[in-house]
């Protein structure tokens, strides 16, 4: 237990020398300050980022891939002889989910999803008179797909609803529409590379994050779009999952991929760059606060060396009264524990205050006004830990110098 009368001395030098416990803190103070906002800004950021990217894309994707079995089977039918196979090719792959409903059912009893919805996803031609502009639709059902990734939300123009209700209508890419001069109401036409086409009266116009999309994507019924693309019912191109963590998308997609004949694919596999562009800017969140931290450590660790050289003599009285190398140890890591307690709840008001200050500044992007930032509270202990630790780590070595003082030597010279 910390002695009272220690206390009292660290007290005393930390008072009769302001000026640097002002300087010492403020270095703290700064350190935790910014490791707060440093940490809340990128997780902002990367939070921001997911969320725009999760609203066009689902966290597990199932689909029908091109087989990777590349087995020749005269290889397997004489093994000891010397074959020469040009140009082979895939005869078995069937394009498309055939059994989008019985998978779909499957799925959706798995506790951790949350939301499941087919999609028939085209490459098409948009076309209105003579003006055609290549583009894509996707072919989906509203319910679920409202559920998936709340599409609605992005109809900037006309009705949600009206789309629900006809078939025979499309939401339509503002980009689209301004190309085409087109407006809610108007009608466009459809077709594919294969000569299917189909006229669609414009229900609404949408507009997400993304301008590649608003510039070539349009949304049909499911119905039509497998009607464009000559499929029955049961057939889709993709089906889309959400579930409750993100996070654990890989662990559910192995799961279904050892269960389901197709290509089970996370959003962690297919969107790499996402998952490193996080990860990089938390490593860079992380070492330059850290960074800080240790300069105020080294700042601290000088201004008490300079203590103990000036109180030198005080000291060498303190050990020749009868106090031990304990007590002047206690005594010096008691100054730099309370410089670290004192900077770190400052710190933490400071650093609250300027990623408040930070989030209110106007930030006109597509999908934000204003700069993210998160206030989580592990950041905030986390800080305020780091800083007296680092702090402690300063002081202890001038304070063990201190202990080492001969008195006799000291007071005699």
């Amino acid at each position: 237990m910390l002695n009272s009368t220690n206390l009292k001395i660290s007290k005393k030098h930390l008072t009769s020398r302001i000026k640097q416990t002002v300087v010492a803190m403020l270095s703290v103070i700064f350190g935790t300050s910014m490791y707060i906002f440093m940490n809340g800004f990128m997780t902002g950021i990367n939070e921001t980022q997911d969320e725009m990217a999760f609203s066009q894309l689902a966290h597990i994707r199932i689909y029908n891939d091109v087989p990777e079995d590349n087995t020749n089977l005269l290889t397997v039918s004489y093994p000891d002889a010397i074959h020469n196979v040009r140009n082979p090719q895939v005869i078995k792959y069937t394009n498309g989910i055939k059994n989008s409903g019985e998978i779909i059912e499957y799925v959706e009893k798995i506790p951790e999803v949350d939301a499941v919805a087919p999609q028939v996803n085209l490459s098409i031609f948009f076309q209105k008179g003579a003006m055609e502009r290549n583009g894509t639709i996707s072919g989906i059902d509203s319910e679920k797909e409202e559920q998936l990734f709340n599409v609605s939300s992005y109809v900037v123009e006309g009705s949600w609803e009206s789309f629900e209700q006809d078939a025979n209508t499309i939401l339509l890419g503002v980009g689209v529409a301004k190309n085409f001069s087109l407006d809610v109401g108007d009608y466009l036409l459809v077709k594919n590379s294969n000569g299917v086409s189909k006229n669609f009266k414009i229900a609404g116009l949408f507009e997400t994050t993304l301008t590649s999309t608003d510039n070539a994507k349009g949304y049909v019924s499911i119905a039509a779009a497998q009607q464009l693309a000559s499929e029955n019912s049961s057939y889709a191109s993709d089906i889309q999952i959400n579930i409750t963590d993100y996070s654990k998308a890989q662990v559910i997609a192995d799961y279904l991929d050892r269960s389901i004949p197709y290509k089970v694919e996370s959003w962690i596999e297919s969107n790499g760059q996402l998952v490193a562009g996080n990860e990089l800017r938390n490593i860079m969140a992380i070492a330059v606060s850290l960074t800080i931290l240790l300069v105020a450590g080294f700042g601290i660790y000088n201004i008490m060396t300079m203590t103990v050289n000036e109180k030198i003599r005080e000291i060498a009285i303190l050990k020749a009264v009868g106090y031990d190398e304990r007590d002047i140890v206690e005594i010096f890591l008691t100054q730099s524990i309370i410089i670290g307690l004192l900077g770190g709840l400052f710190g933490m008001v400071f650093g609250f205050l300027i990623s408040m200050t930070v989030s209110i500044v106007p930030f006109e992007m597509p999908g934000m006004s204003t700069l993210p930032v998160t206030y989580y509270p592990r950041h905030y202990v986390l800080s305020f830990l780091f800083g007296v630790i680092t702090t402690a780590l300063a002081g202890y070595l001038p304070a063990k110098k201190a202990s080492n003082v001969d008195p006799v030597e000291i007071i005699r010279g």
